[in-house]
């Protein structure tokens, strides 16, 4: 599965991207991240600043009111760079009056895109006729405003890649197949912290699978 990420920031998802499962399912080529700044695809006549190098992408709000919007023509320029000649590509911009996202979202994507954009917008946001032109899909979240695009874009891009098979290892580990609890414990048995004792359920320790089972689904 192939990401391509139009963000401002694409060093911020370095360290993210660098480490454990994702990383792994990087190298091993199940998927694939791509960053596209918009910043790149403004003119060089409209750029300034003492290096004659910086590209404004946001200006004032029409209508007035606080802070800058993103400009269109970058973002669309971006967009069109990452999908390339590829005629089927899914088109994700994050905005919180988006639709919720979910586990169901995560699999419906990971089972029906190949090529995945995901746009990440700043400051007041993104100039609406980008998701109109597009055609974007608006995926929140949760109920809450962050400063930008790219936690969640963090957020889609992992709960997406561990549903597609190879990334986990183990089909096992994905925990939407299996019965899996909120409560989990592991060795050892009996945990001695400041004068007191904390035990595993003994449930767990019974090797009777239907009543463990049974103890997971309460738990949930």
């Amino acid at each position: 599965m192939n990401f391509s990420i139009i963000t401002l920031f694409p060093d911020s998802f370095a360290s993210y991207l660098n480490e454990s499962i994702i990383a792994r399912a990087i190298r091993e080529k199940k998927i694939s991240v791509k960053f596209y700044n918009p910043r790149d695809f403004v003119p060089k006549n409209k750029r300034g600043g003492k290096d004659n190098n910086y590209a404004r992408v946001d200006d004032k709000p029409y209508g007035g009111g606080p802070g800058m919007v993103m400009e269109a023509e970058p973002i669309l320029k971006a967009v069109a760079k990452a999908k390339g000649s590829k005629k089927k590509v899914k088109i994700i911009l994050f905005t919180p009056s988006g639709e919720k996202f979910t586990t169901k979202k995560a699999g419906e994507l990971a089972h029906k895109s190949q090529d995945v954009i995901l746009i990440c917008g700043r400051y007041e946001g993104i100039d609406a006729r980008v998701q109109k032109i597009l055609k974007a899909e608006e995926i929140s979240i949760g109920d809450y405003v962050l400063t930008g695009g790219e936690l969640p874009a963090m957020v889609l891009l992992d709960s997406v890649s561990r549903q597609i098979p190879g990334v986990l290892g183990n089909f096992n580990s994905l925990e939407e197949s299996r019965i899996s609890s909120s409560e989990v414990y592991t060795r050892p048995e009996v945990l001695a912290y400041k004068g007191k004792k904390y035990r595993v359920p003994k449930v767990l320790l019974s090797g009777h699978h239907k009543k463990i089972d049974e103890w997971k689904m309460k738990q949930k």
